[in-house]
């Protein structure tokens, strides 16, 4: 049975393929628009939408920004499908009106993507993991919640999340130790946030 990562891989290859094929209708590649593919797309986003409650917090996000496309894609093809019921068939246009048109599509994909990227900074920052810890060595389950609040974060952002549980443990051990001495604290808070896209990982004395 595949993982919601792997129906997410395919939903976003269909919405790919679904754009290939509606440019192919509007060209007058096809007789039809592409309603099998198009099914196809409309019945995965219900199903996660369904059970979103089950998603992580990075295939939420991943499910919502393809979902967000593929609603901003279908309302640009309503509008030129039913042009094309009018009479007035996209490949009618003439040559400097469908370049227009492209820019203006290549336009609208660059705003929504700026727009979907600062929405993720500030989603990401608002769940952000925070821990405090006294030791770390007798406080395993504390620095686990904050490796994995630190992975979803960067996955989310679209950073590698190749990091070592081990070596993050170590860096977190030392950390705590240095700051516990430097600072004479007890505790040191450890804080998950994405500032500019990016993730960042902050300690301080408490």
């Amino acid at each position: 049975m595949p993982t919601p990562d792997e129906d997410l891989s395919q939903l976003e290859k269909d919405i790919r393929q679904l754009q290939i094929e509606y440019e192919t209708y509007f060209a007058g590649g096809r007789k039809r628009p592409p309603a099998e593919t198009e099914w196809r797309v409309q019945t995965a986003i219900k199903r996660f939408g369904d059970n979103s409650g089950k998603l992580k917090y990075a295939q939420t996000f991943r499910y919502n920004t393809l979902a967000a496309k593929y609603a901003k894609f279908s309302e640009i093809w309503r509008q030129r499908a039913k042009r094309v019921e009018e009479g007035r068939s996209a490949y009618g246009y003439s040559k400097v009106a469908r370049e227009l048109e492209q820019k203006r599509l290549e336009e609208a994909e660059r705003q929504h993507a700026a727009r979907i990227h600062g929405a993720s900074a500030a989603e990401a920052a608002a769940i952000s993991g925070r821990v405090a810890v006294t030791d770390p060595l007798k406080e395993s389950e504390k620095v686990q919640e904050l490796y994995k609040s630190m992975i979803e974060a960067k996955q989310a952002a679209g950073e590698s999340a190749d990091v070592n549980f081990e070596q993050f443990h170590k860096f977190v051990r030392t950390k705590t130790e240095q700051l516990r001495q430097q600072m004479g604290c007890q505790q040191v808070e450890y804080t998950v946030s994405v500032e500019n896209g990016q993730v960042k990982l902050k300690a301080k004395a408490v």
